[in-house]
């Protein structure tokens, strides 16, 4: 059961599930709460955007003034009239609303200063015009690298809230030694079970039970993730393929 939205603002714990339809129903509507929970959504879901901007042909600077605009303009509740007309996915409104931004207001982005007093959140553009230039320019559209970003922005969300679970557990170590079995696309050899039940100090079948265990976390954490993205828990299992498909599509050529 996914947890609704609390609007008594006691329920700050929650927003890690809520679905995105509510948060922005909450947001729109200034709940208490509504705007944080959406603002924790377009941090994790900000370099997407960035590099569709980029791949659209806007500058590294305009695509940075792009893209912090349209958070303010989102949590500004002037794009949130819509969401009563949107199904789905939280993936889909995102691009839709900030295609409508680029062509409708693209002048009013450039002319924002960056640095301005209030700003969505700290973004770390350096790092993202680097990430950039090693994006895949041949054959796949803008729209082809946005999902597939966001499906790699989506799964090494998961993979650290997981690592971080295991820290909190004191058991941050057997994270370390176990994380690649979870890695899409990783082409590292995977270490045999015989020298994890050394390292471990376990046995062979302890091994295949930790294993078994992190798979099993993560794929409930990644069920969550997505969740928090769609707008009814049916679509769960479409999403996930979408964004599987999005990653084979792009042929493990994004980077981390």
């Amino acid at each position: 059961m996914i947890p609704e939205f609390d609007p008594s603002g006691a329920a700050g714990a929650q927003f890690h599930t809520t679905r995105w339809t509510l948060v922005m129903v909450s947001a729109q509507s200034q709940a208490a709460g509504g705007k944080a929970a959406l603002s924790e959504l377009c941090r994790i879901y900000w370099y997407p955007l960035y590099s569709f901007a980029r791949r659209r042909g806007y500058s590294p600077h305009d695509a940075q003034d792009l893209t912090q605009g349209f958070f303010l303009h989102l949590l500004e509740h002037k794009a949130l009239t819509q969401v009563d007309r949107l199904k789905g996915k939280f993936r889909s409104f995102l691009l839709a609303s900030f295609q409508n931004y680029l062509s409708n207001e693209a002048q009013r982005a450039r002319s924002l200063k960056r640095g301005k007093e209030y700003e969505f959140v700290s973004l770390d553009w350096e790092n993202a015009e680097n990430r950039f230039r090693l994006e895949p320019a041949d054959y796949l559209t803008a729209e082809k690298i946005f999902d597939a970003r966001w499906a790699m922005t989506l799964l090494n969300h998961v993979m650290v809230e997981l690592g971080r679970a295991y820290a909190a557990e004191g058991k941050g170590s057997t994270f370390e030694a176990l994380e690649i079995f979870l890695r899409f696309g990783d082409s590292r050899p995977s270490p045999s079970y015989e020298a994890l039940s050394e390292a471990l100090r376990v046995s062979v079948a302890g091994v295949k039970t930790l294993v078994h265990r992190l798979r099993k976390r993560y794929s409930v954490l990644l069920r969550e993730e997505v969740a928090r993205t769609v707008s009814d828990p049916a679509e769960i299992d479409n999403e996930i393929h979408a964004l599987c498909d999005a990653l084979i599509a792009a042929e493990g050529r994004m980077t981390p």
